[in-house]
């Protein structure tokens, strides 16, 4: 069973957990290290702000009751965009990482955006197949220029249907931390 849970600043440590995992199981689809993001980075205020950026959803999904993916979107410069974006092995091929992008949809939607985008590693063709499946296009715009200082980052972006800003959105169960113990 999949289901997808909002976080708050008060989820850090699970959201530690999940981005550490990421960062460390799949370094080639991110921009980020993991590196940078332990050691002297790994604070919770840092964790906190994280998870605090305004107007954002931040998203877990739990696969059988445990932590297995995450997403975000937020809110940027007229269009929403869909970042750290992970779904980790055990996950992969149940539709976890559909089911967060249509979370991610909605929302960006229900704010009132007309596109959603996104930026992928051209190296990561799993990904890339995800995102075109779900209807994603290459903007053709350049990403952002990666460490090697030849390759880009992949633009993707797909419309949003006026049909999903006006379905009603049952709200996110809390996060982990806030649901109530058995």
């Amino acid at each position: 069973m999949i289901e997808l849970r909002a976080l708050t600043p008060e989820d850090w440590p699970l959201f530690r957990e999940l981005r550490l995992a990421a960062l460390a199981e799949a370094p080639y689809a991110f921009g980020s290290t993991l590196a940078a993001w332990q050691g002297e980075g790994d604070r919770e205020e840092r964790w906190r702000s994280r998870l605090a950026i305004p107007g954002a959803l931040d998203l877990v999904a739990l696969v059988d009751g445990e932590p297995a993916a995450m997403a975000t979107g937020v809110p940027e410069d007229g269009h929403a965009e869909l970042i750290s974006m992970w779904v980790g092995p055990k996950a992969r091929g149940r539709g976890v990482g559909a089911r967060l992008i249509a979370e991610i949809e909605g929302w960006a939607a229900r704010q009132g955006f007309a596109t959603l985008r996104l930026a992928v590693m051209p190296h990561n063709p799993h990904a890339i197949a995800l995102y075109e499946r779900v209807g994603f296009t290459d903007t053709g715009e350049p990403g952002d220029l990666l460490p090697d200082g030849v390759s880009r980052e992949l633009v993707l972006a797909k419309p949003l249907s006026k049909a999903l800003s006006e379905s009603p959105s049952e709200p996110l169960p809390k996060s982990p931390s806030e649901s109530p113990s058995p």
